[in-house]
């Protein structure tokens, strides 16, 4: 078994009483979403039935509707529809899908919240059929200093646009992830000034975080990844689009070939995953959770900045940790991955990623590769040197990762210290 520096255990145990207050409510949301979730399945009738593989075009395949279903009750908002798929390859084809959907040549879409992450920013500037190459105009209104949405101008924003966009999460960023209580702020501030604008919110890393998601405050559309929260670290691939019925068709539309849509597409026996993954997702994202307040509270604790705070209201699972050095960025990776169920004996360098204009170092033993459920330490080689922690599909051994780093990270920042002197 591993040795912990007796200073790091000492630590732990003083973050984890530090942390009792907040994983009460944590506590609180996830029997909430535990009991949504349930209800869902409960009104989609599913059976084992519905886990059969069916091949070719997939007419009348009943557990993929019957997974529709249980999103669009979810995740569409009242009345609303939902579009999920194994053949979603990330998060990013997912929100792609849904805005080629949408939008059409010569219409604007509007960011609400600043700069977008790294490889959507590809899909809008990109080339290679991003939205220049269909005359798909794009702006974006930049946050305020203190990381929030500038309101008083959103109206202005809105007024013009087809489509208003909104990230929840933060990305490679160390603003506050929004709440769902902000963006229900933004929405209402944009259908003020332009009623028909149809809005999205990129709902990464957010699901089940709260008692409510987007669509239950007004926004038109969202979309997902399955292998983040709603995946529960189970379903291996695949994504989400959710929300208003004719929007969310026009996303299937886009995504298989006018005039079929939802209506075909097989499941090659991925159904089940992708059910089993959600139904225990209330619980896998608290875990996760609870792993990054624990990491905000043992890194505080040794001195480093960490955003946000352990006892902040959470809008997403990403934790981000400022270590001020590629070094420490190094060691820090290091630990999450010696402590992975999958590839623990490698060490993580930084390499060229796609799309990002720099460096990345990643640490992610996961059993399904880029999972951002199971626990994972990423971030862009480039000051401040940040990390982005998230995952962790059980609390302990979620903790147990989050130790192993910190313990790398004070041996590397004492290593540097004694070269110092």
């Amino acid at each position: 078994m591993y040795q912990f520096d007796s200073e790091i255990e000492e630590l732990a145990v003083r973050a984890q009483a530090d942390c009792a207050e907040v994983f009460a409510r944590i506590a609180e949301t996830e029997e909430h979403c535990a009991r949504k979730v349930a209800a869902a399945f409960e009104h989609a009738r599913v059976s084992e039935a519905h886990f059969a593989a069916t091949r070719g075009y997939g007419y009348g395949d009943i557990g993929r509707d019957a997974l529709d279903s249980i999103y669009a009750e979810l995740f569409g908002g009242k009345d609303g529809a939902a579009f999920v798929r194994h053949t979603f390859v990330n998060g990013t084809h997912a929100l792609a899908t849904a805005l080629f959907g949408v939008l059409r040549p010569g219409d604007y879409m509007v960011s609400l919240t600043g700069g977008l992450y790294d490889t959507l920013a590809q899909v809008i500037r990109g080339g290679n059929g991003s939205f220049w190459d269909y005359g798909i105009n794009y702006r974006q209104l930049d946050l305020l200093e203190d990381g929030k949405p500038d309101y008083n101008a959103i109206p202005y924003a809105a007024k013009s646009a087809k489509l208003v966009y909104i990230q929840r999460s933060r990305g490679y960023s160390t603003r506050d992830a929004f709440s769902i209580g902000e963006i229900g702020r933004m929405i209402a501030a944009a259908k003020s000034a332009n009623p028909n604008v149809v809005v999205m919110v990129d709902n990464c890393y957010g699901e089940f975080v709260e008692k409510l998601e987007p669509t239950d405050v007004g926004a038109d559309l969202m979309a997902g990844s399955l292998i983040k929260n709603p995946g529960g670290g189970v379903a291996v691939t695949g994504g989400y689009i959710a929300g208003r019925p004719d929007l969310v068709e026009l996303a299937a539309q886009r995504h298989t070939v006018p005039g079929m849509g939802a209506e075909v597409g097989c499941s090659l026996g991925q159904t089940r995953e992708m059910m089993l993954g959600l139904y225990v997702a209330p619980a896998v994202v608290a875990s996760a959770l609870k792993t990054s307040v624990f990491a905000a509270r043992l890194l505080e604790l040794m001195g480093f900045d960490t955003h946000p705070g352990y006892l902040a209201e959470r809008g997403d699972i990403i934790q981000t940790l400022t270590l001020g050095s590629p070094e420490a960025m190094a060691a820090f990776c290091k630990g999450i991955q010696g402590a992975s169920p999958v590839d623990s004996f490698v060490t993580p360098e930084a390499w060229e990623m796609p799309g990002y204009d720099c460096k990345v170092i990643m640490a992610a033993g996961c059993f399904t590769s880029g999972s951002s459920i199971e626990l994972s330490a990423d971030g862009p080689v480039r000051p401040p040197y940040c990390i982005y922690i998230q995952g962790g599909l059980t609390y302990s051994s979620g903790k147990y990762g989050i130790m192993r780093a910190a313990q790398e990270l004070r041996r590397a920042v004492r290593k540097e210290e004694e070269g110092q002197n």
